[in-house]
């Protein structure tokens, strides 16, 4: 799927998205209810490139957006990384 076709895919099930991470946006959920997915460290590596330290970063993910429930449709944030 295109970035085009996910977007219009998010935008035909009014999933709601995140201000300022449409680079990390990776995709969506299927089933009932459609949310968009975007990949944590980059959020936070978008957040760092902003002049916050990766402390400040991880601290203003959990609280400001991770934390922030906006209803069914709020975005789901997924860390990619795994241990050895």
């Amino acid at each position: 799927m295109t970035k085009n076709e996910l977007m219009e895919t998010l935008d035909e099930f009014e999933c709601l998205l995140a201000d300022g991470f449409e680079d990390a946006l990776i995709g969506r959920t299927s089933g009932f209810n459609v949310v968009a997915v975007y990949d944590y460290e980059l959020c936070v590596h978008i957040l760092t490139e902003q002049d916050m330290t990766a402390e400040e970063a991880i601290e203003f993910m959990e609280f400001n957006v991770v934390g922030a429930y906006v209803g069914e449709k709020t975005p789901l944030f997924v860390n990619l990384s795994y241990a050895d």
